[in-house]
């Protein structure tokens, strides 16, 4: 077993926070795979199930609300 050790970093309240932008390719990559999700399940919605599970569980993984095309 390893041990994680976290050394506290005080915030800098002096730091200018970073203006932000919306990123078209985060917003088109999500329209995507929504887009990919649709059509598998009207090709055909139960050999295509595990296909769209797949995705969808990508897309509740890695794009939340709270996610920031900035990265």
């Amino acid at each position: 077993m390893a041990k994680v050790f976290t050394i506290p970093v005080p915030p800098d309240l002096g730091r200018k926070k970073r203006e932000r932008t919306s990123d078209p390719r985060y917003v088109d990559g999500q329209r995507l795979l929504v887009e990919a999700m649709k059509y598998l399940a009207q090709t055909d919605p139960i050999t295509n199930r595990s296909a769209i599970e797949l995705l969808s569980e990508h897309v509740r993984t890695r794009f939340r609300m709270s996610d920031s095309p900035l990265g």
